[in-house]
């Protein structure tokens, strides 16, 4: 077993991304206000002083959060959608698996959900959330269905209120889970995979064009 010291170089890279793990483990229990920044330092394993010298503030802390755990993400369906050569419905649920595999069943989804619960007492930082996730993520959905139409596979919609309907029970899903779902609360019980399966078959049914049907 090699129990030697990684180069200085190396835990310089690492740090980061400990102390962005440790925030997000920690907002997402305890939410922004209640999360200390000697506690993310502690769970990271490293000193406070550390933690300021990469983050010097609790918000700038959060902010690298998102961009790590989210607005990346958003980034990355850019790409996907950029490069797909097949038809807007695979497109859709292509985008749906990767947003519940990389966000909603993990602990990132948590972020929605310290977001709603601050917005009225931290609203910079849920102007920032906006411009950095809300506003991306509707404007990514409204551009998916934008092409569907464009392509003659969808039929003429709202895309931007199509786009909201879209995310929506999203939101939903992601909200139950670091809630209810983290309950043993009867009569609470939802199946994600379940729900947005029917999700998928109720958006692409009545988004798709019909042969002769016009606006």
């Amino acid at each position: 077993m090699n129990l030697a010291r990684p180069p200085r170089q190396r835990l310089k890279d690492i740090r980061p991304q400990q102390l962005l793990d440790a925030a997000l483990t920690l907002f997402v229990e305890k939410g922004f206000a209640a999360a200390r920044s000697e506690e993310v330092a502690h769970l990271a394993g490293v000193s406070k002083g550390t933690l300021y010298l990469y983050y010097p503030s609790k918000e700038e802390l959060f902010k690298a959060v998102v961009r790590q755990n989210i607005s990346k993400l958003i980034g990355e369906a850019g790409e996907i959608i950029a490069g797909f050569e097949g038809n807007t419905s695979e497109l859709l649920l292509a985008l749906f698996g990767v947003w519940w595999d990389r966000v909603a069943d993990s602990s990132v989804g948590g972020l929605h959900k310290v977001v709603l619960a601050e917005v009225r007492n931290f609203p910079e930082l849920a102007q920032f959330y906006a411009d950095e996730v809300i506003v991306p993520a509707h404007d990514l959905f409204e551009g998916v269905i934008r092409r569907g139409i464009e392509r003659g596979e969808f039929r003429p919609v709202d895309t931007g209120a199509v786009a909201h309907a879209v995310m929506a029970p999203m939101i939903f899903l992601m909200l139950h889970k670091h809630s209810f779902g983290a309950c043993p609360i009867q009569g609470c019980d939802v199946d994600p995979r379940a729900t947005l399966r029917a999700h998928a078959d109720l958006m692409l049914n009545g988004l798709r064009a019909r042969p002769g049907a016009t606006a």
